[in-house]
């Protein structure tokens, strides 16, 4: 039998009924936790992601910082999480989690209806159709924390600026708030190819329709798209800093071309 089909056929034992999903930070470097994870379970890499099957349970580890814990004990998730904590980089300051419950059933496809997952196999590509889903949820969730929080503390200064026509802000303190919303509105761009269709799927395209009912179910496009919306005021408010910092620095220099200008004239009528 081939590979592929081994894997369609792989059915896991559940030690619970529930799906775990874990940010745990920005990255994961997957080859390390590879090495250390290969010698305890049987552990295979899919592009983006590593699948860690045990005897009861299935843990999937996304390159981009997500875990997905499929039907494992609270035991067996801890001892996994520990081995993968060290390969974690920039880590959060408390591990994001969310979880659903699902159950397999012999059924065409995926479904899930009030938070409730129903799988028809317990295969690793199944998992792992939907673990991808899940994954870009959580990634996509911790986006819009982001963009939301950044806006809401940055409201008062478009604020100020409509009621006194200046910002409440020396060129030093807006320097450094241009530079905190460009690395915020950077290092959103920088992941947000996460947010498309995964690679995986040009290599196992049949399984792509379990991955997008569940991508349906959690509004990943309409998210996106707002995300997309929420970057575009983060923008704004970069540009009016920067707008308003030129606006600045060229008043600094007015004024010292008027005091140059005095002095010179004093000078004159003095000689």
């Amino acid at each position: 039998m081939s590979e592929n089909k081994k894997e369609q056929k792989m059915n896991t034992n559940f030690a619970s009924a529930t799906v775990e999903i874990m940010l745990l930070g920005n990255e994961i470097q997957l080859g390390a936790v590879k090495d250390k994870i290969a010698n305890t379970y049987f552990v295979k890499q899919y592009r983006d992601a590593l699948s860690v099957s045990t005897p009861k349970g299935h843990l999937f580890i996304f390159d981009y910082g997500v875990v997905i814990a499929w039907g494992m004990s609270t035991t067996k998730k801890q001892q996994l999480l520990e081995m993968i904590e060290n390969n974690v980089l920039q880590k959060v300051a408390q591990v994001e989690s969310e979880s659903f419950q699902f159950k397999v059933q012999e059924i065409d496809a995926v479904k899930m209806i009030d938070d409730e997952l129903t799988i028809p196999d317990g295969s690793t590509l199944t998992l792992l159709s939907v673990s991808h889903a899940l994954a870009q949820s959580a990634t996509l969730e911790r986006f819009e924390s982001v963009a939301v929080s950044t806006i809401k503390n940055n409201a008062y200064l478009s604020q100020a600026l409509a009621k006194t026509g200046k910002m409440p802000l020396g060129r030093k303190e807006l320097s450094k708030l241009r530079g905190a919303l460009f690395s915020i509105k950077s290092d959103i761009l920088l992941h947000f190819n996460l947010l498309d269709t995964p690679e995986f799927f040009w290599e196992y395209p049949e399984q792509e329709q379990k991955y997008l009912t569940v991508s349906k179910y959690l509004d990943l496009k309409p998210r996106v798209e707002l995300l997309t919306m929420k970057l575009a005021t983060i923008n704004e408010l970069y540009e009016m800093l920067a707008a308003e910092q030129h606006h600045k620095h060229s008043s600094f220099l007015e004024w010292i071309i008027i005091i140059l200008i005095a002095v010179e004239i004093v000078l004159f009528f003095v000689h």
